[in-house]
């Protein structure tokens, strides 16, 4: 495996690792996961609970599994195919599904108009659900070029999610994890800034203030299943430690929508750092079940084949 192929097997399994660790203590206090597991690489971590399995990864990974297939089946991005993914997914009764992205999914709309009229209804609809599924399309995309990666992080996005702060978000996301794939680090200031340039007005003011080196999650104005707090928090995460298991432990413990905050934070490190620094222990247990496809379970080998094949390497 080259250097690109093994961070980009870092972001994809760092993804999954971070749904599933994070999982069981979603919408729990701060700092729950030390006060369970008080000491680093003591084992045990992907404990389970709260209705999932030991190493389940959660709606979060089986969307992003989703992209994925298309990307590969399709050879394209072909966007009514991931939509129509998405919708047969909803119906197969996952255990955990977004309230907004469950609207959309089982509106009956058509793929191209659902969110527009979902955000056009409720005026809410920034939430964290398109960052979630971002990992397998940021990796592949990152060899296609700035603007094509950009360009389908904010498409992708659009599917679930109306509200064009939550498109930034994602392109935010693509264009750290591009940098990260070749060899840089996603989130140093100038890396940062770089990828907020990229980023129109309005939506510029606001996304620059959660990234500003800085911040932290202590000033977030909104719950971190926003999409704002969310990649804002998975980059403090990054930022303020130095390691995979470290950044991953440092999101958790900040409670709340702990399964997306930790893969959001896992896609960055897992690129970062590369596959090699994912815990073993923590991969030996992860399993991602697919609603809608009977008896289909990835597992640590699936899923870095997939990064393989998302990448040609």
């Amino acid at each position: 495996m080259t250097q690109r192929g093994e961070r980009a097997a870092g972001a994809i399994v760092g993804s999954a690792v971070g749904d599933a660790l994070g999982a069981p203590f979603e919408f729990g206090p701060e700092g729950a996961f030390s006060v369970r597991f008080p000491e680093p690489g003591a084992g045990g971590e992907m404990c389970g609970g709260g209705g999932w399995d030991p190493g389940e990864a959660t709606d979060d990974t089986q969307m992003a599994v989703l992209v994925a297939d298309s990307l590969l089946e399709r050879g394209a991005l072909e966007l009514p195919d991931v939509f129509a993914r998405f919708v047969r997914w909803a119906a197969a009764d996952p255990k955990d599904i977004g309230l907004q992205t469950e609207v959309v999914l089982t509106s009956g709309d058509p793929w191209n108009l659902a969110a527009a009229l979902h955000f056009q209804t409720h005026h809410r609809a920034a939430g964290n659900g398109a960052l979630m599924r971002a990992a397998p399309a940021a990796v592949h995309f990152a060899g296609h070029g700035r603007t094509a990666s950009l360009d389908a992080a904010r498409r992708i996005a659009a599917l679930t999610h109306g509200d064009r702060a939550a498109w930034e978000g994602s392109a935010i996301l693509h264009d750290l994890v591009r940098v990260a794939l070749d060899g840089g680090d996603p989130v140093a200031p100038a890396v940062v800034a770089d990828a907020l340039a990229q980023v129109p007005e309005p939506f510029h003011e606001r996304w620059a203030a959660v990234l500003a080196p800085g911040w932290h999650p202590g000033l977030a104005t909104e719950f971190n299943g926003a999409v704002w707090p969310c990649l804002g928090s998975a980059v403090w995460a990054v930022r303020t430690t130095g390691g995979f298991e470290a950044a991953l432990r440092a999101a958790v413990d900040l409670g709340g929508d702990t399964d997306t905050v930790a893969a959001v934070t896992g896609t960055l490190a897992g690129a970062a750092y590369g596959l090699a620094a994912v815990p073993g222990r923590w991969t030996a247990a992860l399993h991602v079940p697919m609603p809608g496809s009977p008896g289909r379970v990835l597992r640590l080998a699936d899923l870095v084949a997939l990064s393989a094949r998302l990448t040609g390497d």
